[in-house]
């Protein structure tokens, strides 16, 4: 199968015809890792772990500043009267 390389504004890209990407495993949008070997370009998809960051990223969200620290004590009147 044939693909021509094409102007993408200031680059130059390859159109993957779907039959291609389905064989491959990969779909639009998808990260690959490309290079230069013995004059052929390879395009290799890049694999990252399933999970990569959420630890650190539910660190994050588990922080609480001083501002917010000081409304967690707040309350109205009444509050303990309220049903929810």
């Amino acid at each position: 199968m044939r693909s021509a390389l094409r102007r993408m504004g200031n680059s130059t890209g390859m159109i993957v015809p779907t039959a291609i990407l389905r064989e491959a495993g990969l779909a639009s949008g998808a990260q690959l890792d490309v290079s230069v070997d013995a004059g052929r370009i390879v395009a290799t998809p890049v694999v990252l772990p399933l999970r990569a960051g959420w630890s650190d990223d539910a660190m994050a969200l588990a922080l609480v500043t001083a501002e917010e620290a000081e409304w967690l004590g707040v309350s109205n009147a009444g509050d303990a009267d309220l049903t929810w």
